[in-house]
């Protein structure tokens, strides 16, 4: 995300005076309830959605994903890059080409 969305998000808080009621735990909740509305705009209807509504929860989701890394002070690069290190020993792509399986099914 680059610099100046990232400043954006933090002034929003800081602005409002918010950070006192963000948690990692309510940042967490509000975030798992985020990812519910984002799904939720699939459902009984995958094909047909409504992709305003779409980019709205996603925002959701990923302002709340930021809020939580500040307030742990966790870098995204590292974090990403450390799991995909994790994810591409668990999925090497001689066995997990084409393949919905699970790491302990493949």
């Amino acid at each position: 995300m680059k610099e100046e969305t990232i400043k954006r998000i933090r002034d929003f808080t800081i602005d409002r005076n918010w950070e006192q009621f963000h948690s990692p735990a309510n940042l967490a909740k509000a975030l798992s309830i985020e990812a519910s509305e984002l799904l939720e705009c699939f459902l009984w209807d995958e094909d047909n959605y409504n992709i305003e509504h779409v980019k709205e929860e996603l925002a959701d989701v990923i302002v709340y994903a930021q809020d939580l890394l500040d307030k742990l002070n966790l870098d995204v690069d590292d974090i990403v890059n450390a799991k995909m290190d994790k994810n591409e020993k668990k999925y090497p792509i001689e066995k997990s080409y084409g393949s919905s399986k699970k790491y302990n099914e493949i």
